[in-house]
């Protein structure tokens, strides 16, 4: 079954084409790590897949989903429960008991036990960004969409966030992330997707994207090659 479904999306800013006839599927279960340069449309994609931004053509079906932004996005004024809590009972109108019980159990998973009562100023930036994954994951989505989610963070509070996504893997939940974490794309994801310019230049598993014949894609990882 197809948790996400991109049929010929195209998006422009002004004059600026960004995504052009984007077309790919993701199914229950699949891990997709999208990567390539700066500028190449991955970002925008996956605000067009969330309904973040309005694709100028094409098709999109998404069953729900959850959004762990790079920089946070936590309510200030909320604490760490309450910015869990608040959109499951709100949105979802689900009882209160059964969203805290979860709410408690997902901070628990995430190792933040101790911080429910602590506002987002108190934390480090891996403790934020644990808090924003237990917020998504919630609303029990049936897909987890990541925009870069180590980007605003320093080592080893990176590693700190690719052993939950790579937790969630091993649970099978299904998920698309934007990273430049190539290593980590490369252990995590079942698939890789390569965009340069608005285009998917490559879509295939891990072992076929990293030892393409393609030269842009061999170019794009050369730098990546060289440094592992």
């Amino acid at each position: 079954m197809n948790m996400l479904e991109m049929k010929h999306v195209k998006k422009a800013f002004g004059e600026t084409g960004v995504l052009k006839d984007i077309s790919f599927s993701v199914k229950e279960g699949d891990v997709v790590s999208i990567i390539g340069p700066s500028g190449s449309g991955k970002s925008t994609l996956l605000r067009c897949a969330t309904g973040l931004e309005t694709m100028d053509e094409g098709e999109i079906q998404c069953e729900e989903f959850g959004l762990v932004f790079q920089n946070f996005n936590l309510f200030p004024h909320f604490s760490v429960l309450k910015n869990i809590v608040d959109a499951p009972i709100r949105n979802q109108k689900r009882p209160k008991e059964e969203v805290y019980q979860e709410a408690r159990e997902l901070l628990e998973k995430m190792g933040l036990s101790d911080k429910e009562t602590a506002y987002p100023c108190e934390l480090s930036g891996g403790q934020k960004q644990r808090v924003s994954i237990a917020r998504a994951l919630a609303m029990n989505p049936k897909i987890l969409f990541f925009d870069e989610p180590t980007s605003a963070l320093d080592p080893e509070l990176t590693l700190e966030i690719l052993k939950v996504i790579r937790e969630l893997a091993e649970e099978k939940m299904t998920m698309v992330i934007v990273t430049h974490e190539m290593s980590f794309a490369r252990d995590v994801s079942n698939r890789i997707i390569f965009m340069e310019n608005g285009y998917i230049v490559e879509d295939g598993t891990p072992e076929e994207v990293f030892t393409s014949e393609n030269a842009r894609t061999r170019e794009f990882l050369g730098k990546y090659h060289h440094s592992s």
